[in-house]
């Protein structure tokens, strides 16, 4: 799967994409972001774990409950601001 971040999530990562195989045990974006912060640590667990992170997979805004498959691209970006 490809994983994509951006905006402030890129910045705070360190990182702008990866290609990850879909982890063992890994069905949904909710224990996605569980598994990258218990293997990354800080500061991967307080920028995903964010109440107010948006997730995308496919390019379609989804829900923690999405289901994943290994050919997915899923995004992570903080919420949109407008003015």
């Amino acid at each position: 799967m490809k994983l994509v971040y951006f905006a402030s999530v890129r910045e705070q990562l360190g990182i702008d994409s990866e290609t990850l195989a879909l982890p063992s045990g890994v069905d949904t974006v909710e224990q996605l972001i569980a598994w990258l912060a218990q293997e990354r640590g800080e500061p991967w667990a307080a920028t995903l774990r964010d109440q107010r992170l948006l997730c995308a997979v496919n390019q379609e805004m989804c829900t923690l409950q999405t289901q994943l498959t290994d050919s997915d691209e899923v995004a992570f970006f903080p919420p949109v601001t407008g003015g």
